[in-house]
């Protein structure tokens, strides 16, 4: 890219770090704005995101050829890496205490809104047929790909890949493509919504939330831990390596073995796992394990922006040459109906408070920048605790439930 008439040049690796930081500055600039007491926040980095992937993705390729794909799944993963590692930690004095009193309750809330969003799945393929689709099982590719993105799952849109033939592999891509941009987008303006219609008072919700949170979780004496280092980039660095070698451990789901389907926590759950247990136990003898809070409120806002901004660019890129309304319609409908209905269980049924439930959904919906929002909507990060807790759930649910609607139709 040439400026003032080719006085500035910027090429190359400079070109993509000019892109991700002016992504950035306005994406959050855009997520300040506020109407009528809601905004996109963070999310409003995935927004200019697309924008850029739809505009001006070409750029890109022109700098990095077929490496462009790759350039961008790296910041994607580095900054899930961040978030989710970030997340564990923050949460992990307190999980445990918060998963034995209500586990049953978030087994539960995980099934039922990967169920409610798999019934609409099924919903959505029976209309297509319906209305005349030619090819069935291009439409369950789709819907499979749709269902998979409007619950933001990267492994469950693995899944659906390794599941359909391989004629109908790109046709995953299309529909994940589509729906996963109201995915990210539907959870967390959800979250900031419910609270306002509600009049919900968040420093009662608050209170309520820390007296079913397991108590203040180990107390250690700082003082007479050795610190590796003065921000507790050590244990993070050391947790995320961990995570990631339990994320690579796969589980065989069919008779082909480790040649056919497999599960696996992936990344996401393996760093949230290793970080959720690091900060439970918080050291090893007199070696600290935890980081300082400033850097992992750090990290998880740092990496959350870079996760949304891999993402965007990528999804930008292929919105505009596949995008159907009926597509777009299927996957709100697939987002919506199991937020609601799984919002409606939390609250009616299994009677968990406002930030719970809430907590819960954005575990439910595996949806990562919805949680950031969450804990800047409340003030707190006490509200990770249930996202924690009911993700591993819903990650595996979502994962079966794409396989088996493949298989059914």
């Amino acid at each position: 890219m040439n400026l003032f008439g080719g006085v500035i040049s910027i090429q190359g690796i400079t070109y993509l770090m000019f892109v991700v930081f002016a992504i950035t500055a306005l994406g959050l600039a855009l997520g300040r704005i506020r109407i009528k007491g809601i905004d996109l926040g963070t999310a409003g980095v995935f927004i200019v995101a697309l924008i850029f992937g739809c505009l001006f993705y070409p750029s890109l390729e022109a700098q990095f050829g077929t490496y462009t794909k790759d350039a961008l799944k790296i910041i994607e993963n580095i900054g899930l890496i961040l978030f989710v590692t970030s997340v564990g930690f923050i949460a992990g004095p307190k999980f445990f205490g918060n998963l034995k009193k209500n586990f049953k309750s978030y087994v539960l809330l995980g099934f039922i809104i990967i169920a409610s969003g798999w019934v609409v799945a099924i919903l959505c393929i029976l209309i297509g047929r319906a209305l005349g689709e030619p090819d069935p099982k291009r439409l369950t590719a789709i819907v499979a790909g749709l269902f998979s993105g409007a619950l933001t799952s990267t492994p469950a849109f693995s899944a659906a890949k390794s599941t359909v033939a391989a004629q109908y592999e790109d046709l995953v891509s299309v529909g994940y493509g589509i729906a996963y941009i109201y995915g990210v987008i539907g959870v967390v303006l959800f979250v900031q919504l419910i609270p306002k219609l509600t009049h919900a008072n968040i420093p009662d919700e608050l209170h309520k939330l820390e007296e079913v949170s397991g108590g203040s979780g180990r107390s250690v004496d700082k003082s007479r831990l050795i610190e590796m280092d003065p921000y507790g980039m050590m244990p993070f660095g050391l947790a995320a390596i961990v995570g990631i070698l339990i994320g690579m451990i796969r589980i065989p789901l069919s008779s082909k073995g480790f040649d056919g389907t497999t599960f696996s926590l992936t990344t996401t759950g393996g760093c949230l796992l290793s970080a959720l247990i690091f900060g439970h136990f918080g050291h090893i003898g007199r070696i600290s394990m935890m980081p300082n809070d400033k850097s992992c409120k750090t990290f998880r806002e740092f990496g959350l922006v870079l996760f949304l901004l891999g993402a965007g660019v990528s999804g930008g890129a292929q919105f505009v040459q596949n995008f159907k309304v009926i597509y777009f319609i299927y996957g709100f409908l697939i987002t919506n109906l199991s937020m609601i209905i799984g919002y409606f269980f939390a609250t009616r049924v299994l009677k968990l408070n406002l930030l719970n439930a809430l907590s819960a959904i954005t575990g439910g919906m595996t949806s990562t920048p919805a949680l950031g929002t969450l804990i800047s909507v409340a003030g707190s990060e006490e509200v990770a605790s249930a996202y924690a807790a009911t993700y591993p759930v819903a990650l595996i649910a979502v994962v079966l439930a794409t396989q088996f609607l493949i298989i059914l139709f």
